[in-house]
């Protein structure tokens, strides 16, 4: 072998060493110019190894995630009072199945949860103690005029120095407790009509709770149970937009221009706003 070939040998050898090295370098940087040779390369290199070698698992699983309930019981207990709110039947799916339990967890564990943009001073008033207060200082001549100072109507509002993650909490374990006491069953293992006797209970403002009215947290979980099934997926309930098609709800849209028009009923396929991410 000559010297010619040995020195192009040492020059592949090294070109090939030079090519490696920014291959691997462009990919761990992350950063490669689109539009180039160099980068065409190395972006589809990276395409192909992320197609061969990972399989990402479906978009909604993601949202599947506790980040607020800590203890798997408590949010057991919160799935199975949102099935009762909206249960499955032979129109389509649940609660659960919708993803409402974790839609509801994501918004306790953030600024609704806390109420960190609230006022939260006193005075509060719940519905037992206000029907008390009006009952003891309302006056008894009632042809003069009204003098006395009235706490306002009683209202299940939300009336609590609480965040809405504590009323949750202390909700959910107390359910649990009233369903030990009636059935000597934990809530998640009583029958179905026994799971919807003690939340009738919390309804009926039958229960007692500490700072706050049971109807106040019904009525919260009432709302979001709602909310979770309607709202939009990327908030995490209505998983795959379910809800939305049961509704034939077709989603947001940018706008209507080009149907506005149209004389014939218009069937939309639903988009989230997921879709207008790119």
């Amino acid at each position: 072998m000559s010297n010619n070939d040995n020195e192009n040998d040492g020059q592949k050898k090294e070109e090939m060493s030079r090519r490696k090295f920014m291959k691997n370098t462009g990919i761990l940087a992350g950063g490669v110019v689109g539009g180039s040779l160099l980068g065409g390369l190395l972006t589809n290199q990276f395409q192909s190894t992320q197609e061969t070698d990972t399989k990402a698992p479906p978009e909604e699983h993601f949202q599947e995630a506790r980040v607020f309930f800590s203890r798997k019981e408590d949010f057991n207990i919160l799935s199975i009072a949102t099935e009762r709110i909206f249960p499955e039947d032979e129109n389509g799916p649940g609660a659960i199945e919708l993803g409402v339990p974790y839609f509801i967890d994501k918004q306790l564990a953030g600024s609704w949860g806390t109420n960190a943009k609230e006022y939260m001073r006193d005075p509060f008033r719940q519905n037992k103690q206000t029907s008390e207060y009006q009952k003891k200082d309302s006056p008894q001549d009632k042809s003069g005029p009204n003098t006395s100072t009235k706490a306002p109507t009683p209202t299940p509002r939300y009336q609590s120095r609480m965040n809405r993650g504590e009323i949750f909490i202390q909700g959910l374990r107390r359910m649990n407790e009233i369903s030990q006491k009636k059935f000597n069953v934990k809530f998640t293992e009583a029958e179905e009509d026994q799971q919807i006797e003690v939340m009738q209970a919390f309804e009926n403002d039958e229960i007692e709770m500490t700072g706050v009215a049971a109807v106040t947290f019904f009525n919260l979980l009432l709302q979001t149970t709602i909310e979770g099934v309607y709202a939009d997926p990327v908030y995490g309930g209505n998983k795959n937009m379910m809800a939305w098609k049961m509704k034939e709800y077709p989603g947001p849209r940018m706008a209507y221009l080009n149907d506005i028009e149209k004389e014939e009923f218009i069937v939309m396929e639903p988009k989230s706003l997921r879709d207008y991410q790119t």
